[in-house]
């Protein structure tokens, strides 16, 4: 018997903002909303799903859990742009300046990486 990742948990001053911010990226939904939070999730209902809760104090600090994502069916360089566009940033958490990875922060400063090798490089490679 193992675990299974069923949710990951982000706090946030706007969980609606952030949340809009994921499903966006994701290519994901929004499936309940209430005072307590967001969740979205894919749109097969598969796991895991991402929760957006509510705090009251802004982000500081590093992440200590991020998410590494994959371009699918565009360019990293289209896919970063198409982040940007959504409201992640660019940020500087002194990666090395040949790192295989972007670093952007959503909405509300939580990091995360858009690895250089797309689904379709990593799938071919395979």
């Amino acid at each position: 018997m193992t675990s299974r990742i069923a949710v990951v948990a982000i706090n946030a001053i706007d969980p609606p903002r952030v949340a809009e911010f994921w499903a966006a990226a994701l290519g994901w939904r929004v499936v309940e909303q209430d005072a307590a939070g967001v969740s979205i999730a894919p749109a097969d209902a598969s796991w895991p799903t991402i929760d957006v809760l509510p705090v009251s104090e802004p982000k500081t600090g590093h992440n200590r859990l991020h998410l590494d994502l994959r371009a699918d069916g565009s360019s990293t360089d289209e896919e970063i742009a198409r982040l940007v566009k959504l409201g992640a940033r660019l940020v500087d958490v002194g990666q090395p300046a040949d790192a295989t990875w972007t670093v952007l922060a959503d909405p509300e400063g939580n990091e995360f990486c858009l690895l250089s090798r797309t689904v379709q490089e990593v799938r071919s490679a395979s």
